[in-house]
């Protein structure tokens, strides 16, 4: 059986290391692992319950609604920006975290990696995505993690799935996450 993960990067930015980061996860992903990037997180409006109604929720909230149920487990892959979460990562589990006590997120395994420019990878972010996805209802795997410091100059001239240390360290979250989405 094939695990389905489905990577939602909060930098909106097509050469972004981040992006890279899941694009690595997808190059490098396990035999029974698929990881798929999904798209269209910058067309979701904010999250507002007055426009979260059955039968109308907007085309791209419903979408990565819909690819999230179908997915077995997801990966965040989150930059740092000004010490926390970027506002699309964070719109986007907010929109998976509704209707209440049902939303998409609900008890699908979560894993937290990316990478920063300060010195230590973008954790400050990234424990602020896993609070909360956990919040949400997602079941994140704490120790599933990977936080890459120095960005610009360690991806400078080399792509993070070129990067050895780095594929190990996917390849770690990615097992670890299919180990918790097959239980």
């Amino acid at each position: 059986m094939t695990v389905r993960v489905l990577a939602l990067v909060g930098s909106l930015r097509a050469g972004s290391h981040n992006r890279q980061l899941a694009e690595a996860a997808v190059k490098h992903a396990p035999e029974h692992v698929s990881v798929e990037i999904h798209a269209g997180l910058a067309e979701i409006p904010f999250y507002n319950e007055d426009i979260d109604v059955a039968g109308a929720v907007p085309g791209p909230a419903a979408a990565l609604r819909e690819a999230v149920a179908g997915a077995d487990a997801l990966l965040f892959v989150s930059p740092e920006y000004n010490g926390t979460i970027p506002a699309v990562l964070k719109n986007a589990i907010d929109w998976l975290s509704r209707p209440y006590g049902t939303g998409a997120i609900t008890g699908k395994p979560v894993a937290v990696i990316g990478t920063a420019l300060g010195s230590y990878g973008g954790v400050w972010a990234q424990d602020e995505t896993r609070k909360s996805a956990g919040i949400a209802g997602a079941a994140v795997l704490e120790q599933a993690r990977l936080a890459l410091p120095r960005s610009l100059t360690r991806f400078a001239d080399t792509h993070p799935g070129d990067d050895s240390e780095v594929v190990t360290g996917i390849l770690q979250v990615l097992d670890q996450l299919a180990a918790k989405s097959t239980v």
